[in-house]
């Protein structure tokens, strides 16, 4: 049987347009023509023997083929590029020490951080959860040295990343939460939070009764007190539970929608370590947070 070798440059243009969106925009970030980008789909099409894309109206959409060689480009193209940064990370060592809210630890920057370990087995990670308050209160004691934090775009060491969206969020179940009239029920952070003084701007502009029915200091149970039913909250729908859904009737829209997601790094200089985490995390939240 003829083994057909899949051109990597293919496979990460495929991605690529994939990701922003468009082949036109894919030819501008890798720096060919969209003529070029264009031969490289029809290229990979022969290989294959199946069309990946197909016209939608005026847009280009993926066919099923279309999606199964995607998803088996992103594994390749992750292993390609975790060999290579594991042959020129041998000789990368020490300590990194990073810090991340709630709202992405139990998602994909884990993994983010797995594939980093793997490419440095020799860096030793000190990974931190908590409140953004926190974490950069710890970051400018220098007791970290790289933090992701939502908010605080203004902070002068804050590279944003990409704006968050805000939604508000109750349990998935269809039986609402409280009664037409009544104070809307909050699950919220204890204060200072962005979330919470967002929520409560919103709902006094348009004049909604609301009360605070639970306060947690942890992410884990703000989810559990709203996915039992003791309230709502405003939040990122980023790693939300399936037990909870957002919400879009009867509730008021928020004066400044998104919050930035920011990397901080106190304004010190950072080292060879410190360098390449810091690529691998913005890398990955980029492609994240704008799929």
């Amino acid at each position: 049987m003829l083994r057909i070798n899949l051109d990597m440059d293919v496979l990460r243009t495929l991605v690529t347009a994939q990701e922003l969106g468009s082949f036109n925009r894919a030819a501008d970030h890798i720096g060919r023509s969209q003529s070029a980008v264009s031969q490289q789909i029809r290229k990979i099409e022969e290989q294959v023997g199946e069309p990946l894309f197909h016209k939608q109206g005026r847009r280009l959409v993926l066919t099923d083929a279309g999606e199964v060689v995607l998803a088996y480009a992103r594994r390749i193209l992750d292993l390609n590029d975790e060999a290579v940064a594991a042959i020129r990370g041998r000789a990368i060592d020490g300590q990194v020490r990073f810090g991340l809210p709630a709202d992405f630890a139990e998602t994909w920057l884990p993994m983010a951080l797995g594939r980093f370990k793997r490419a440095h087995p020799a860096v030793r990670i000190e990974a931190v959860v908590d409140r953004n308050r926190r974490l950069l209160e710890r970051l400018d004691n220098g007791e970290l040295d790289l933090v992701l934090a939502i908010g605080n775009g203004t902070r002068s060491d804050a590279h944003v990343l990409a704006p968050l969206p805000l939604a508000w969020i109750g349990p998935a179940v269809s039986k609402p939460v409280w009664v037409r009239g009544e104070p809307i029920p909050l699950a919220m952070y204890e204060p200072p939070c962005f979330f919470r003084q967002r929520a409560l701007a919103a709902l006094d502009k348009a004049a909604l009764p609301w009360r605070i029915a639970f306060t947690s200091p942890s992410l884990h149970g703000l989810w559990a007190a709203v996915e039992a039913g003791l309230g709502i909250t405003l939040r990122t729908a980023v790693g939300l539970p399936a037990s909870l859904n957002v919400l879009t009737a009867d509730l008021p829209a928020v004066a400044e929608p998104a919050l930035p997601v920011c990397l901080h790094d106190g304004g010190r200089a950072l080292d060879p370590t410190l360098t390449s985490l810091r690529s691998v995390i913005v890398e990955t939240m980029a492609g994240k947070l704008r799929s």
